[in-house]
């Protein structure tokens, strides 16, 4: 079965990486025959411009996220990367809108005290992954096989009309759904989320409103700081 092409969004590129933007809904890597993944069309891409097509996977994101991704072009970057990853080198921060408002509410509106985000924070809790349904749920610290999972974040706009609201996160730790399972855990789930969420109204489709928004690395080979960031306004319509 052939292949859907995807349209791919490469924001740099030199002799040892490539960042790109993941749309959402495209995995980044998968065995299923047929389906297109990000890695499968760097191949492509690379051997199409006559060059090995060796792709170094260095991190994940969840298929519907959209967002930034390095990838490595030798076996030296990946395990160089691969390095900083694992050493927590790596800064990476996205964007969300979740269901909540930010407290204490400044325009005098009656949001109950339960629904309201503190404007900046940090969730700690320690997940643990169930591997046939594809989830994780916060559990007890002490559990067995759970992971310590830690994210700190800040409000940046909200809307009380729909009571969403934008916050940027930033991940100290890289667990499985940690934000999506986070969030929905201390009662703001993301906006679309229909695995820890709330469905969408019948007939309508949006895509999971996060976003892998910011990167920022130590080049595998120079060893200059590298950062990549989108824009914010991507999420602005959601908060409507």
């Amino acid at each position: 079965m052939r292949q859907k092409k995807i349209d791919l969004n490469i924001i740099y590129e030199d002799d040892s990486i490539i960042v790109c933007v993941k749309p959402p809904g495209v995995p980044v890597q998968t065995s299923r025959p047929g389906e297109s993944d990000l890695v499968s069309q760097l191949k492509n891409y690379r051997a199409k411009n006559h060059q090995e097509p060796y792709i170094g996977l260095i991190h994940r994101l969840d298929q519907p996220v959209r967002g930034i991704m390095v990838f490595a072009k030798t076996k030296s970057a990946a395990a160089l990367l691969s390095r900083q990853v694992s050493g927590r080198e790596i800064t990476k921060e996205y964007l969300a809108v979740v269901c909540g408002s930010p407290a204490p509410a400044d325009d005098g509106t009656n949001i109950p005290e339960a629904s309201r985000l503190p404007a900046s924070g940090q969730l700690h809790d320690y997940l643990l992954r169930d591997g046939k349904t594809n989830t994780s749920r916060v559990v007890p610290k002490g559990t067995p096989g759970a992971k310590e999972a830690v994210l700190s974040y800040e409000v940046l706009q909200s809307c009380p009309e729909t009571g969403r609201t934008l916050v940027r996160i930033r991940l100290h730790t890289g667990r499985h759904h940690q934000i999506r399972v986070q969030f929905a855990h201390a009662g703001f789930p993301l906006y679309a989320d229909m695995k820890y969420g709330q469905p969408l109204p019948k007939g309508t489709y949006c895509p999971i409103a996060l976003c892998s928004c910011r990167i920022e690395f130590t080049h595998p080979e120079t060893g200059k700081q590298m950062n990549f960031s989108l824009d914010q306004d991507c999420f602005s319509s959601l908060l409507m």
